[in-house]
C-alpha cells in the first residue's frame, strides 16, 4: 500500500495538505491533513516533518495508544507510526483540529479551512475521517503488506517558497487557482477563504 501527503500551503504556523492512496498509480483522494509549519532548521513542537518516503507500522504503546483503546475499543489496534523520520521521534496520525493538536504529528480531517488568514490552518470531522482512513491501512500492515507514504512539498522546492494565493481583497469576489502537480494530475482548488474545496475532475 502506498500513500501520500501532498502539502499545498505553508504559513507562519501550519501546513495543510491532501492525503491520497496512489497503490493503484493514481491519486484517489482519502482526507484532509493540518502540520506544524516548514522550517529550515527544527524547533521542538513547531516543526512538521522532512519530505520523504516513511514506513508506516503501527505503534502499540505509549500514552496516545492507551487513550484511543480506551475510546475505540478492540476497533483500535494502534497508532499509525511514522518509522525513521531524521531528527523526530514518536510521529503518528491521529485526530485534532489545529496544529496546536500536533508536534510534528499528522492531525487528518473530513473538511479544511484555509491558513492563510487563519494561521493555526483547521480541519474538522477529524474522528469521521479518523474512522474512514484506519482501517484499510491497519489492516494492510497487519496483512504483512508493507505500508509506505510519500510526503511531497509541493509548497517549497529547492528551498524557495511557492507562491500561495492571497485573499482577495475587500469587495474582489473569490478567485480560483489551478494547481498542476507532477505525474500530470490536476486538482482544481476553489478558494473561498473560508473553506478549500477540492474539486476532483
Amino acid at each position: 500500500m502506498e500513500l501520500e501527503v501532498l502539502r499545498i500551503s505553508s504559513q507562519a504556523d501550519s501546513t495543510n495538505g491532501i492525503l491520497f492512496d496512489i497503490t493503484d498509480g493514481a491519486r484517489k483522494f482519502l482526507c484532509y491533513t493540518i502540520e506544524d509549519e516548514f522550517r529550515a532548521e527544527k524547533i521542538r513542537g513547531e516543526t512538521r516533518i522532512p519530505e520523504g518516503k516513511y514506513k508506516l507500522t503501527l505503534r502499540t504503546e505509549g500514552g496516545f495508544h492507551s487513550r484511543y483503546s480506551a475510546k475505540y475499543g478492540d476497533w483500535h489496534r494502534g497508532m499509525i507510526y511514522v518509522n525513521d523520520v531524521p531528527n523526530f521521534e514518536w510521529i503518528l496520525w491521529h485526530t485534532g483540529n489545529t496544529d496546536e493538536s500536533t508536534m510534528g504529528c499528522l492531525i487528518v480531517g473530513s473538511n479544511q479551512t484555509e491558513n492563510i488568514t487563519k494561521k493555526d490552518g483547521f480541519v474538522g470531522s477529524s474522528v469521521v475521517a479518523y474512522k474512514k482512513i484506519y482501517p484499510s491501512i491497519a489492516d494492510a500492515i497487519e496483512s504483512g503488506e508493507e505500508v509506505t507514504v510519500n510526503y511531497i512539498d509541493y509548497d517549497y522546492r529547492d528551498g524557495g517558497k511557492f507562491l500561495i494565493p492571497q485573499p482577495p481583497r475587500s469587495g474582489s469576489g473569490g478567485g480560483s487557482v489551478k494547481f498542476i502537480f507532477e505525474h500530470e494530475v490536476t486538482i482544481r482548488t476553489n478558494i473561498i477563504y473560508k473553506n478549500l474545496t477540492i474539486n476532483r475532475p
